[in-house]
């Protein structure tokens, strides 16, 4: 409808000027105001004043206690309208008030901003969840048929006699089918009961976005931090069958595996069990060396490595061979820590530090002892121009990864670090912070992906730093933005880690039961639960 004041028809006017179309309105003297009139009508101090935007005029109730007065603020303590009268009165005396004009424009541009939100990428992303159910219980299906098939051409090799076997494993399938499926319902049940709930709550919002009822507005409380992420999140692993060659002598061992499923949900709210503070005032990384030790090093022309408890106490302190700083540590299979200083990557075994390494017109930035027990590191040249990843056995170099199949660079060029992780399936992960991306290659070197951040990010602002990876293989990476991005082994998003009071996250490492250690920029090692 059009509003009266712009209707050619019958155009309001400033009551003191005859200014057509005047931007405010008393709302105590009920008479509209141009700009250039606001100061003269307020000079009047023999009456009290309340201005307001055109729009919002009658914004103000009368009191309902002082039937003369209007009122212009709203007891928060009592939720609701007061006059002037009712403010110095000793009811009201202790109590908190604000203006109702301030309260209604600061509550009215929250609710734009949940209800664009709501809209634009909360109701989306359950809407987008909810289709992908189908698709879930269709893979489940799939990957079913798969091991099915599996197994039928193993239980043919072998005949009559391990038909049993192969019957029970096929019985063990159905039941982990079953469990896959009622976690997927569960979710489903979870997503299908919110979607109501956020559609009722941006019908209401906009309702209350068209109202000028003060009561109805200040009693609004956002809900839109509780819907960003998606409820009952699961993680899973997927049941895998491992045929073996036959002997008729060990026919059951021969069979094969058939691993469980696996599905693991995550916490809504990460927990923080730990927090140490070590001695440096900057930690530059963390790398456990049981779950209950750490190493560390932290600040500029520090040469120092520190290994913590759990309860924060200092337990051995190591000085580079060197002199120079570390630039990254790892703790092998065997328990011995490795580390990289400015030319050379070297073992501490005991009291003896002995180099493994010695580069030249190459400098180490990361490093990752793997599970096979080979030594991975980032290095970069000496000009700064190229970056690669080397995989050594003891000193020997088995292999470099460089360049994608269009002989383009993998990774940047520069003097960020690139710290690595590899995963449970072999994968090795770099963070690349210089590019912006997580970059992630087969253990023969292939590109299998770049993770920039989720679709709503926007690329400038993810700046990969920490990187490690979880039994579920997941992989987990710090930045500056306070929170910690976990993507699934194909690259999908699944999560932030964040809201759990970290403070400019870098390193980050995992202990064997999915515990993640984080080291903050200024000193602390944090120990932080994010599984059920």
């Amino acid at each position: 409808m059009e509003d009266p004041m712009y209707s050619l028809q019958d155009v309001i006017r400033c009551d003191l000027c005859e200014t057509p179309v005047p931007p405010k309105h008393c709302d105590i003297c009920h008479i509209h105001l141009c700009k250039a009139c606001v100061e003269k009508h307020l000079s009047d101090e023999s009456k009290n004043h309340y201005i307001v935007p055109f729009k919002l005029r009658g914004i103000t109730p009368k009191c309902t206690k002082h039937s003369t007065e209007v009122c212009t603020q709203l007891c928060a303590t009592c939720n609701i309208p007061v006059c002037l009268l009712c403010v110095a009165s000793s009811e009201h005396k202790h109590h908190i008030k604000t203006d109702i004009l301030i309260l209604f424009e600061t509550t009215r541009e929250l609710m734009q901003k949940d209800l664009q939100e709501l809209e634009t990428f909360i109701y989306p992303k359950y809407q987008e969840a909810a289709t992908n159910i189908p698709v879930q219980r269709a893979d489940v299906n799939k990957h079913s048929q798969k091991l099915t098939t599996a197994l039928d051409k193993q239980g043919e090799a072998l005949h009559t006699e391990i038909d049993t076997i192969i019957q029970g494993m096929k019985s063990e399938i159905e039941g982990m089918d079953a469990q896959h499926k009622a976690a997927i319902d569960r979710q489903e049940d979870a997503i299908d009961c919110t979607i109501p709930e956020i559609t009722q709550i941006i019908l209401d919002l906009k309702r209350l976005l068209d109202t000028i009822d003060i009561c109805l507005v200040s009693e609004y409380a956002s809900r839109t931090e509780e819907f960003r992420n998606l409820p009952a999140q699961f993680q899973m692993t997927l049941p895998t069958f491992t045929p073996q060659e036959i002997h008729r002598e060990q026919i059951h061992q021969q069979i094969g595996s058939l691993s469980k499923l696996a599905i693991t949900f995550f916490l809504d709210e990460p927990r923080i069990l730990i927090d140490i503070q070590t001695e440096y005032r900057g930690l530059d990384s963390v790398s456990c060396m049981s779950d209950s030790e750490l190493w560390t090093f932290g600040d500029v022309n520090n040469n120092i490595l520190r290994l913590y408890n759990l309860q924060g106490e200092l337990l051995r302190s190591v000085q580079t061979k060197s002199g120079y700083t570390p630039q990254d540590i790892a703790v092998t299979r065997n328990g011995g820590l490795v580390y990289a200083d400015y030319s050379s990557i070297n073992l501490v075994s005991g009291t003896q530090i002995q180099t493994l390494i010695t580069l030249r017109e190459w400098r180490p930035y990361g490093l990752c002892s793997t599970s096979s027990g080979d030594l991975l590191v980032t290095l970069v040249s000496d000009d700064y121009k190229q970056t690669k990843v080397v995989r050594y056995s003891g000193s020997t170099e088995k292999q470099t990864i460089q360049w994608d199949d269009q002989g383009k660079p993998l990774y940047s060029s520069g003097y960020d670090m690139k710290y690595l992780s590899e995963n449970r399936n072999l994968d090795i992960c770099v963070a690349d912070y210089g590019v912006g991306a997580v970059v992630v290659v087969s253990a023969a070197g292939k590109l299998r992906f770049r993770y920039t951040g989720p679709p709503s990010t926007p690329r400038e602002s993810f700046h990969p730093y920490g990187i490690t990876t979880d039994s579920q293989a997941n992989i987990l990476t710090s930045g500056y933005n306070h929170r910690i991005h976990i993507i699934d082994q194909v690259g999908n998003f699944l999560r932030y880690i964040h809201n759990c009071g970290l403070q400019y996250p870098l390193c980050l490492c995992v202990d064997s039961r999915d515990n993640l250690f984080v080291a903050e920029y200024r000193g602390k090692v944090k120990k932080l639960q994010y599984y059920k």
